[in-house]
């Protein structure tokens, strides 16, 4: 066996020799071992290729080969990892880009450089710097949520992928995978963040062009279904709003509903609201845009029985930061399920939702003849346009003042009288 490589230099040529030695076999490749006293063995297969068998017992694929008159070797890969036809295989390859006039050796550190490049720059480590910079004015909760929609939806899809190689085709897949289970909403959100991933790539030189530009959310999903929040009839107010009143829950889901029913805030905005927020003595409630979903502050005039529940608020929260602090954690606000759960349990399952009391508020409002843009001004419903929106939140607040005070009054009313009690009209 040993013949295979002493004293038979030819066997390192690179064309066929009538005195290079038989092709080796699977049986040597597997019998090989390095004599004693001996750093390492050769046994040539011919063309170039042999098979070293170091003093440790690891066996490599090796090809020795001429280049621009220099005499180099290339790693072929590691038996038995490589089989010996494998490794052929990777030696008539090299030898093929040696007749194109290229160095495999170079070419093969270039390829692998090029990897480590890209694996540098891989989707999930782009859009992690992307969420960096982007969480810097956000809330904390509305940074957390960012991230955690990425690492559940999008880097298991993408993630490990080459940023420069993503293509709009697979943003779509990523984008359809999350639409499969209903989440509509979610799958849009990921398109559009994707996208802005995508652009932050291109600012900072990571890629050339944007390919979430070529996928719109409208043209390739399917259009999300029109909410309708399950709500109760006016007449059927008065009845839950006693219920509200003696609910034997904690006080602090009897305070929330009371809240909401009052200023018919969305749910977010009101388990996440902050003391500092509140001006008990102005009777104002400022919510900063960050908390708003139209990224816009918002003003909520605060009737003297909201007042009254604020300072009630006041007795429970014991110092801390949030009007509505989640039961394990007190740092965190209590779950969006809190006063659905509450409703349910006072018999309103799927006929009232945390969101109904808007639509309550919004329909009796304008059955009394309040102005539809004051009412809308207070529900929030605020035009795109960022500037615009600014200037409106603030406008019409001695309006939306009188309007609050007076649903305060209408509240207390059904609560205390008959079942359908009318609203006082307003002034002309």
């Amino acid at each position: 066996m040993w013949g295979h490589i002493w004293g038979h230099e030819s066997a390192f040529s690179d064309a066929p020799s009538k005195n290079a030695p038989m092709p080796l076999t699977k049986l040597e490749c597997d019998r090989a071992t390095c004599p004693t006293g001996k750093p390492y063995a050769r046994l040539a297969d011919g063309l170039g290729m042999y098979l070293e068998v170091t003093a440790a017992g690891g066996k490599y694929w090796r090809m020795k080969y001429r280049h621009a008159g220099k005499e180099k070797r290339l790693a072929l890969g590691v038996y038995p990892e490589i089989s010996l036809a494998d490794a052929r295989k990777r030696r008539d390859k090299a030898r093929e880009t040696l007749a194109a006039g290229d160095d495999p050796g170079q070419l093969k550190r270039e390829a692998k450089l090029a990897r480590v490049l890209m694996g540098a720059n891989t989707f999930e480590k782009v859009a992690r710097q992307w969420w960096d910079q982007w969480k810097g004015p956000k809330s904390q909760h509305h940074a957390d949520y960012g991230i955690r929609r990425l690492e559940a939806d999008v880097c298991p899809v993408l993630g490990s992928r080459p940023v420069d190689t993503i293509t709009a085709p697979q943003l779509l897949a990523m984008a359809k995978r999350i639409e499969s289970r209903g989440a509509v909403d979610i799958a849009k959100r990921s398109l559009q963040t994707c996208g802005q991933i995508m652009r932050f790539a291109v600012a900072h030189g990571l890629i050339e062009r944007n390919p979430g530009a070529d996928v719109r959310p409208s043209d390739a999903l399917k259009p999300r279904e029109k909410e309708n929040y399950a709500r109760l009839d006016a007449r059927e107010m008065p009845e839950l709003l006693r219920k509200i009143e003696a609910y034997a829950g904690t006080p602090y889901t009897r305070l929330a509903m009371k809240l909401m029913a009052l200023t018919f805030v969305r749910t977010g905005e009101l388990i996440g609201a902050r003391w500092a927020e509140f001006d008990l003595g102005a009777a104002e409630w400022r919510i900063p845009p960050e908390r708003m979903k139209m990224r816009t502050p918002h003003i909520v005039p605060l009737a003297p029985q909201a007042v009254e529940v604020l300072q009630a608020l006041q007795t429970l929260s014991g110092g801390r930061a949030l009007l509505f602090p989640g039961e394990r954690d007190h740092e965190r606000p209590m779950s969006n399920n809190t006063i659905l759960a509450a409703l349910k349990r006072m018999g309103y399952a799927g006929r009232m939702t945390g969101h109904g009391f808007r639509g309550v508020a919004s329909t009796i409002l304008h059955e009394q003849g309040y102005p539809h843009h004051v009412i809308e001004l207070q529900l929030a419903h605020q035009e795109r346009d960022q500037v615009a929106a600014a200037y409106n939140h603030a406008t019409y607040l001695r309006e939306r003042r009188a309007m609050m005070a007076a649903w305060a009054d209408h509240l207390d009313r059904m609560r205390k009288g008959a079942d359908v009690i009318p609203m006082p009209q307003r002034a002309a």
